[in-house]
């Protein structure tokens, strides 16, 4: 499937969720926001949210400082 990631187009396999995503993507343990089509997917909706064709995915990293 096709879908966009951060603006980005990408070419995933079928029925991923969003936490295989992350896997993937190589931000496990991170401190995320994840946007699915324009809504927030909550952390504890990433192991079951099933990622479609065509989805636009905004992910983004919070990064502490001071």
């Amino acid at each position: 499937m096709n879908i966009s990631i951060n603006g980005e187009q990408r070419t995933l396999e079928d029925k991923l969720s969003l936490q295989q995503l992350i896997s993937i993507l190589g931000l496990e343990n991170k401190r995320l926001a994840i946007e699915v089509n324009q809504e927030i997917v909550p952390r504890s909706e990433h192991a079951s949210y099933t990622l479609k064709q065509d989805d636009k995915v905004e992910i983004v990293q919070a990064i502490g400082g001071g």
